[in-house]
């Protein structure tokens, strides 16, 4: 079985990764499988994005349409879920307080919020309390969650603007040290949830609902381009690189 990372870089989109300035990314193109052509669902919102990651059904399935969580009426199991009950251990470590709400209560070992809003260099701080529980407990997955290129960049200053890619490019800084930290001790993908224009997202525009995806390991060729590849995917591939029975109700398709 493979422990797993997930990195969630909120609003990033592909042409804020090639332009922000990072010279890590066209690492990051060579050591693992990627697509800059990825798709999110529709609303392109923070919440129901994520809900779809982790749930591998679009939002008109889990009926969650903006920021504000409800109960599923027909429940769906997650991948938090489904790790909980094989016995193993997740971590999450996020800084906006409604992703909470991914995970069903009880099926975290490990969780640290801090707020955003209120403190600078959120991501980096989060970044490093993921891998010093990494280095101390080993859990078998850890969800780490950025959210200062969304907030601080695109809404703040918007889409494309020197912020904003300013914030790509530290976010791609946590990344190469998470990479730098684990090596081959888990496999490591890296998403957006998704884009962005001007100031606001959740539309149809291409530049809203195409996002980046990078999957790196020993079960991933280095320098793949992939294609046709959903945010919905990302579930069933985990759960596939952990050796863990899929939900008949997921409608995405393990990439490997």
């Amino acid at each position: 079985m493979n422990k797993v990372i997930l990195i969630s870089i909120d609003g990033m989109r592909p042409d804020g990764l090639m332009q922000c300035g990072n010279p890590f990314v066209g690492e990051m193109m060579k050591r693992g499988s990627y697509t800059l052509e990825g798709r999110t669902v529709l609303p392109s919102i923070t919440l129901p994005c994520h809900m779809s990651l982790f749930h591998s059904v679009p939002p008109e399935r889990h009926n969650i349409k903006d920021n504000t969580y409800v109960p599923m009426v027909r429940p769906v199991v997650s991948l938090f879920e489904k790790i909980d009950n094989m016995g193993g251990v997740s971590a999450m470590y996020y800084g906006w307080e409604p992703l909470r709400n991914v995970s069903a209560p009880g099926c975290l070992r490990y969780a640290e919020y801090i707020n955003a809003y209120t403190q600078d260099n959120t991501d980096g701080i989060l970044t490093k309390s993921a891998l010093q529980r990494i280095e101390k407990s080993k859990p078998d997955f850890v969800f780490l969650y950025m959210v200062e290129t969304d907030e601080k960049g695109g809404h703040d200053h918007g889409w494309m603007s020197p912020e904003y890619l300013m914030c790509i490019s530290n976010a791609i800084d946590n990344v190469k040290t998470v990479l730098d930290a684990v090596q081959d001790e888990y496999t490591v993908i890296v998403t957006a949830d998704h884009g962005g224009h001007e100031r606001m997202h959740g539309t149809e525009l291409p530049e809203d609902m195409t996002i980046p995806m990078f999957f790196f390991g020993r079960d991933f060729e280095p320098g793949k381009r992939l294609s046709d590849v959903s945010i919905l995917d990302i579930t069933p591939t985990i759960a596939k690189l952990m050796d863990i029975r899929p939900e008949r109700e997921w409608e995405g398709k393990p990439i490997i």
